[in-house]
């Protein structure tokens, strides 16, 4: 799924126009707070008139539905969400993907912003988008990994706040894919995906999935195993640690 936010004076309106531009493409989500007689969000699918209200669900809750069904998501007025933004006016963000004029905006450059945006996946929405595969009949497993962000290697440590990854974009893609195809080709594998999340990432909150759709939990296992493995070994992402006393490339201390 592709998300941006969209945050600014006319940040609703804003979002309407480009969702209903999006539409044509895929499936589309809208999450914003909700009015005054709704709990805390509002979310909406362009299209088909869907409409969810619920005040113990966290937007990264919402976001988390939307991703095992939906193509496009547009987060409103979440001006610190750690996701790219499309400024609108006078918005107050830092380092936006694009910036809209409120009364003009250039609706086929927000669009672009959207499609250009890294994947949003989660665990959840990986293991549906396999379950979805034309193999799944055939499954008889799906084996998971998720690797997430670790504020203690032992209790002498100082406390990591964070971790910041980047990555060659082209290279990585590449490798990746690769490493998707060879798990695929073994016997018994049906399905694999992979996904690694790149930014700023907090102590407790996952980094890096695995997913394997298999015949049977041998060769599922297996494959989750290697697939990890290798996509540490293969893939260029380098890794910035923030700690409580200090911040640097893991790289560069190796």
């Amino acid at each position: 799924m592709q998300l941006v936010g969209i945050t600014g004076p006319e940040a609703d309106a804003v979002a309407d126009r480009v969702a209903e531009r999006l539409a044509d493409r895929g499936r589309v989500g809208v999450v914003r707070e909700g009015a005054t007689d709704a709990p805390d969000w509002t979310a909406y699918v362009v299209g088909d008139g869907w409409t969810g209200v619920g005040g113990d669900r966290s937007v990264d809750d919402v976001l988390d539905e939307l991703a095992r069904d939906h193509d496009y998501a547009l987060l409103v007025d979440f001006p610190d969400a750690r996701v790219p933004q499309i400024a609108v006016g006078d918005a107050d963000v830092a380092a936006p993907a694009l910036e809209l004029d409120p009364v003009n905006p250039d609706l086929d450059s927000a669009v672009d912003a959207v499609e250009d945006a890294e994947p949003f996946e989660t665990l959840s929405s990986l293991v549906a988008d396999l379950k979805r595969t034309s193999e799944a009949d055939y499954a008889g497993a799906v084996a998971t990994f998720t690797g997430r962000v670790r504020a203690l290697e032992d209790e002498d440590d100082d406390w990591t706040e964070s971790l910041t990854f980047e990555k060659y974009d082209a290279v990585a893609a590449e490798r990746s894919e690769t490493i998707r195809e060879e798990l695929e080709a073994r016997d018994g594998v049906l399905g694999v995906r992979l996904h690694h999340r790149v930014g700023r990432v907090d102590a407790g909150e996952d980094i890096v999935f695995v997913v394997v759709l298999a015949g049977h939990r041998e060769e599922a296992f297996a494959a989750v195993s290697d697939g990890i493995d290798r996509l540490k070994a293969e893939v260029p992402i380098f890794k910035k640690e923030v700690t409580v006393d200090e911040e640097f490339w893991v790289h560069d201390r190796e």
